[in-house]
């Protein structure tokens, strides 16, 4: 990495419907984990360009919490989530009708930093829904949007560490 070009790791998964990518971020999972649990800050770090507001939620997420997003793709709507994997400071994913997943899951490193690992799964999602995200070309732009979310991610929770 080059100062000023900071990447993150896109990574195979073996699987055209899983797209990941993973970053070193200098921050604690505990700083990491509030990012990623408090849905008003979701627009902060995504790297789609598509969350425009976060509308309804609570400030923290756990297991079963349901918030809703504010988006822009070619036409605005709204979307609502539900949280689907939980483990505090470690691992956060969820969903919505459409069934694909956004995934976090965090490795404290132990010298103050934390390896961060995004997933969009499209696996989950059915036969209709995976033809609309073919139909789109959703996979190669997702794969792109994860590694800009990390890189954005890590801006956000290095700049709270200090």
């Amino acid at each position: 990495m080059t100062e000023g070009k900071i990447r993150s790791e896109i990574l195979e998964t073996g699987n055209p419907k899983i797209k990941s990518a993973r970053i070193v971020v200098e921050a604690s999972p505990a700083i990491i984990f509030a990012i990623l649990a408090n849905p008003k800050r979701h627009k902060d770090i995504d790297g789609s360009a598509t969350v425009t507001a976060n509308v309804s939620g609570p400030d923290a997420l756990v297991l079963g919490s349901k918030f809703g997003m504010k988006m822009r793709l070619g036409i605005t709507y709204w979307i609502r989530n539900t949280v689907v994997e939980y483990k505090q400071d470690e691992l956060i994913a969820w969903r919505h009708f459409g069934r694909w997943r956004w995934r976090y899951e965090l490795v404290d490193l132990g010298n103050g930093s934390t390896q961060v690992t995004e997933t969009f799964d499209g696996s989950f999602a059915p036969e209709l829904a995976q033809r609309w995200l073919n139909f789109r070309k959703a996979y190669p732009w997702t794969q792109l949007a994860v590694a800009k979310s990390l890189v954005r991610l890590k801006a956000v929770a290095e700049r709270e560490e200090k």
